[in-house]
């Protein structure tokens, strides 16, 4: 960094951002940091907004990651319901909607993703929804309680994670839901096909509607308080409420207007480094390009928390790069699903446990390496995966299907 005033800003107050102002301070770093958060709330969880919230199993207390005055002690300037409208790279300056400037010394891009809409959806008013912020779930909490009132179904656009933990929520509350999925099996992208099928079979035993392949028509407004859902086969679903979780954009206009390279997302290095001197990125809008070329761009609160970590010590002149296991998580009914790695490319899929138990882990190798573990309700073989993932130590697909070896065993023996 230059300057004879160290100040660094931080566009975006969710976990990447929070994470690196936090970072900076218990790294040393003694200049001002200013935390810009377009929503009114202290820096707060996301997960919870698709499950417990919706459910009103969470105080707003819990919610809160750190309340103001826990950021006060760290001198962490949180400024709430401040909205960037440009970033200056040759001046260093960030300019607000208001109008006030703020000069940098190092910046920090922590600005998410937005939900992608649904074109069909344009004259449904207000009785569809996305989910994304805090002021998303609780639109989507009186949507639910309308459909409750009104014993209206709730629809589900798209069998992704959001969608399906929404619809989990619904269901625990005693409310009729369809979900529609334009893929032949739900969470297509980053599920086996056993597994997936595993999930269709919970929905459905928990009183769930699963379409397959569905191609919605138009969704229209009919009363103040219901929506007309045609599908182009000709169904027809009237609900209370629809909720469209299908992927997100990541959040790079400012980024790319300033003159920094994007490609899907901001592009960084493994250190959260840009294309911009003293310009960093984390978080859900951060791409990054490996070591063969190809661009990774998470979206969870681990990745967040490690991206945000490393640009605020790249900042501060500290190669501490993001390289850790991947890891996911998603809460359904009773039911907790843990992924550790990434499958996509693999060859072999070797299961771990009686599927049903519903204990049971799914052990996924690419050319006889391991390389994810999708585990549901086995936090054990979780850990474990994580851990042997990273350092790279692989079991045979023989002894990730047999219950009773010991992989842990495995990591002794590496040391």
């Amino acid at each position: 960094m230059t300057g004879t005033d160290p100040h660094i800003v931080i566009v975006g107050a969710g976990q990447a951002g929070l994470q690196a102002a936090e970072t900076l301070r218990s790294e040393g770093f003694e200049g001002r940091v200013t935390l810009l958060g377009a929503e009114p709330h202290a820096p707060y969880q996301r997960p919870p907004l698709s499950k417990a919230w919706l459910t009103d199993k969470l105080d707003p207390e819990q919610l809160t990651l750190r309340d103001s005055s826990v950021l006060e002690r760290k001198q962490i300037d949180l400024c709430t319901g401040a909205s960037v409208s440009a970033i200056d790279v040759r001046s260093q300056a960030v300019l607000l909607r208001e109008g006030r400037v703020l000069a940098y010394t190092g910046l920090v891009l922590a600005t998410g993703a937005t939900p992608r809409q649904l074109p069909q959806a344009q004259e449904a008013g207000d009785l569809v929804r996305t989910l994304r912020s805090r002021a998303d779930a609780d639109a989507i909490a009186r949507g639910l309680q309308n459909c409750a009132q009104m014993e209206l179904p709730l629809v589900v656009v798209g069998g992704g994670f959001i969608g399906l933990e929404v619809a989990a929520s619904a269901r625990k509350l005693g409310i009729e839901v369809t979900v529609l999925e334009t893929a032949s099996r739900l969470l297509e992208r980053v599920l086996s096909a056993e597994l997936s099928a595993w999930y269709a079979r919970l929905h459905a035993d928990r009183g769930a509607t699963l379409i397959f392949e569905a191609r919605i028509a138009e969704i229209r407004k009919i009363t103040a308080h219901a929506v007309e859902v045609q599908l182009a086969d000709g169904h027809c679903i009237v609900a209370g409420l629809v909720v469209v979780g299908i992927g997100v954009t990541p959040n790079d206009e400012l980024a790319r207007a300033a003159g920094v390279a994007c490609e899907n997302g901001i592009v960084v290095d493994a250190c959260g480094r840009t294309s911009v001197p003293n310009v960093v990125a984390a978080g859900d809008c951060a791409v990054r390009r490996l070591l063969d070329g190809t661009m990774l761009r998470l979206e969870s609160v681990q990745n967040a928390v490690e991206q945000g970590r490393s640009a605020a010590c790249a900042l501060l002149g500290t190669d501490k790069p993001s390289l850790g296991t991947p890891w996911f998580w998603s809460d359904q009914y009773d039911m907790k699903l843990q992924i550790a790695g990434l499958s996509r490319g693999a060859d072999t899929h070797v299961l771990r446990g009686d599927m049903g138990s519903h204990s049971f882990s799914i052990f996924h190798f690419r050319e006889s390496r391991l390389v994810a573990v999708d585990s549901i309700n086995a936090a054990r073989d979780h850990m474990v995966a994580r851990d042997l993932i990273g350092r790279q130590i692989s079991p045979t697909a023989q002894q990730a299907g047999d219950a009773a070896f010991n992989l842990a065993k495995l990591r002794a023996v590496q040391a």
